[in-house]
């Protein structure tokens, strides 16, 4: 089994976890991004790269040649720098195709169908359920872990696997589930997918929201860590148990607060919409959240 390098880069705005993911022994040196973040002032409506910028940088200083951008889903709480990185870096820009059910469900909302493509096509390419794929000369398969949206998906690169929101950290738990087409159900499901993988595999989550006061961002833990530590998830945790608790937790809790300039533009990689006399507006759907 391949064991990938892993550079994780964090976001401290939006407590995202970004990934380098390269092999050792490539001699064309490719690597893959795993969500990336596009800083966004939601104050004043303004992008910047400092996030991506940092990666980019990164990916420069080692001569690494960019193969994949990969989204784990499309993200409510951040906007994704995929097509910037494209833009400086190449590469191809990938996602689950159950992306197609966040679309169909979204841009009746925001009425964004003009600028966004139904069949998916702002993304390079759309995978399968439990496609395999490389990265380098490492095999890579992606499999469904829904729950937290009906999209969510993981990555399995070698020994390593980025999961995005399906589980968080041990101490912190995993990811809401109350997003239409999210499922408490299919969240703890997804979870025993997981903790199928053998013990030493490593699960990198896609945010870290550190107990206040206990210790900095971490971005990983093993499945075996996650099996007996997982605060809401491990292994003595019953289904039932985990779906009330999760319910009511989940019950009137605010909306993140990127979500509506984050759903649009990542619906298109992280592009804003059509351009009207030279400016890109962002829609904000009145009384509907």
């Amino acid at each position: 089994m391949s064991a990938p390098n892993v550079r994780g880069f964090f976001d401290p705005v939006t407590a995202t976890w970004t990934y380098v993911v390269w092999s050792a022994t490539d001699a064309q040196r490719r690597c893959a991004i795993i969500d990336s973040v596009l800083d966004f002032d939601m104050y004043a409506c303004r992008t910047s790269t400092a996030s991506a910028d940092a990666v980019i940088d990164f990916v420069r200083q080692q001569n690494f040649v960019v193969e994949w951008i990969l989204e784990t889903h499309i993200h409510a709480d951040h906007i994704t720098a995929a097509s910037y990185i494209k833009e400086k870096m190449g590469g191809k820009i990938a996602i689950s195709k159950h992306m197609l059910d966040i679309i169909a469900t979204w841009t009746p909302i925001f009425q964004t169908q003009e600028d966004t493509p139904a069949d998916g096509s702002a993304f390079d390419y759309l995978f399968d359920n439990d496609e395999e794929f490389t990265i380098a000369d490492m095999p890579a398969k992606i499999i469904h872990t829904p729950g937290h949206t009906p999209a969510d998906t993981t990555y399995i690169v070698g020994n390593a696997v980025f999961v995005g929101d399906t589980i968080f950290l041990p101490d912190v738990g995993s990811g809401r589930c109350d997003f239409p087409g999210g499922s408490a159900d299919d969240s703890y499901d997804s979870s025993r997918k997981l903790f199928a993988l053998p013990n030493d595999t490593r699960i990198y989550v896609g945010h870290d929201y550190p107990p206040e006061g206990m210790r900095g961002p971490q971005c990983m833990a093993t499945v075996a860590e996650q099996k007996t530590g997982n605060v809401r998830l491990n292994q003595q945790v019953g289904k039932a148990d985990f779906v009330t608790r999760r319910r009511a937790d989940d019950s009137g809790k605010a909306v993140p607060p990127l979500i509506l300039p984050s759903l649009q533009a990542n619906m298109r990689t992280g592009k804003f919409g059509k351009a009207v006399n030279g400016m890109q507006y962002v829609k904000l759907p009145l009384n509907r959240m």
